[in-house]
């Protein structure tokens, strides 16, 4: 049985990051007795943050108790906190100080996503299984889960909840459990930036034969566009197509010049919105910057 310590510490603003009841006081437990939450999305990796955590504990401790739930077996099951833990143990520290708490699987889910979406880092492939397994969740919990909903047809829309919590969409919800989809070594691309969220979405909808045989081209290519992919849309829901037939749509598609656009405005158009003094430079000045105002804002919300 964990053994309560020392002074006792208001938790209040961590059980609300949580969603869990607010709760005083924490205990320290044997190392050994915590283990990873089941099918944890998020990666714990040895790397300069990592090594940094490791140095702050030797100096310092665990500044922020991890929190835990009880098993039948008189262990623990890890929330949130596996970084702690892991820069912990290679600490050379037998205890760290913990929270526990009863928790349901559902609601032991939503709090380990979360908790780990406040991180600084993480990558698309976290968010993706994170967004999936908390929908799961709260569908579970009785939410509605119809993402086509409007913002006020229902308040259990879990897709916009999770977007508010996220600080994105519900639509973007929505592309990062896409990504689910993905044969493991596509989804490695999207996280290493070698495959576009976009692209990568949209070859989520193909079987994993039809992957494959696209992650093949990607490979031997360096790179795949989206209007590469507009004219395999038809074969996703059947797999008559050949890998030499794809080859082939996915080379014309590349082969296939671009219409050049070309856009003009005339004086008078031009004389509604800049003072007849502008000189030209100055009025091609300040439309760029507005055009990289507005590249940046609908980069923003397909990422």
């Amino acid at each position: 049985m964990a053994q309560r310590v020392g002074q006792k510490v208001k938790l209040s603003s961590i059980d609300e990051l949580l969603g869990v009841p607010s709760m005083e006081g924490t205990v320290d437990l044997d190392v050994m007795t915590i283990y990873p939450f089941e099918n944890h999305p998020f990666r714990v990796v040895d790397d300069e943050k990592m090594d940094e955590l490791v140095e702050s504990i030797k100096e310092s401790g665990v500044l922020t108790p991890v929190l835990v739930r009880p098993d039948d077996e008189g262990n623990y099951e890890m929330i949130s906190g596996h970084r702690r833990l892991h820069a912990a143990k290679r600490a050379g520290l037998r205890k760290i100080p913990a929270i526990i708490k009863e928790m349901t699987n559902d609601d032991a889910t939503i709090a380990m996503v979360n908790a780990n979406m406040q991180r600084e880092e993480v990558l698309p492939s976290e968010k993706a299984f994170a967004f999936k397994m908390k929908m799961d969740a709260m569908k579970h919990k009785g939410f509605r889960t119809d993402l086509t909903l409007s913002h006020d047809a229902t308040k259990l829309n879990t897709g916009e909840d999770i977007g508010d919590s996220a600080g994105i969409s519900r639509s973007q919800v929505h592309r990062y459990i896409r990504l689910t989809y993905l044969l493991p070594k596509l989804l490695d691309m999207v996280d290493e930036g070698r495959l576009s969220f976009i692209v990568a979405g949209e070859i989520s909808y193909f079987n994993h034969t039809y992957q494959q045989w696209l992650w093949e081209y990607i490979h031997e290519n360096g790179m795949i566009k989206q209007e590469q992919l507009m004219d395999l849309r038809q074969y996703r829901d059947d797999d008559s197509l050949t890998q030499e037939q794809m080859i082939d749509i996915l080379i014309q598609k590349r082969a296939t010049p671009q219409i050049k656009k070309k856009v003009t405005f005339n004086e008078r158009k031009l004389n509604k919105y800049f003072p007849a003094y502008y000189s030209q430079s100055e009025i091609e000045r300040i439309m760029i910057s507005l055009l990289e105002e507005w590249k940046r804002t609908h980069e923003s919300e397909d990422t």
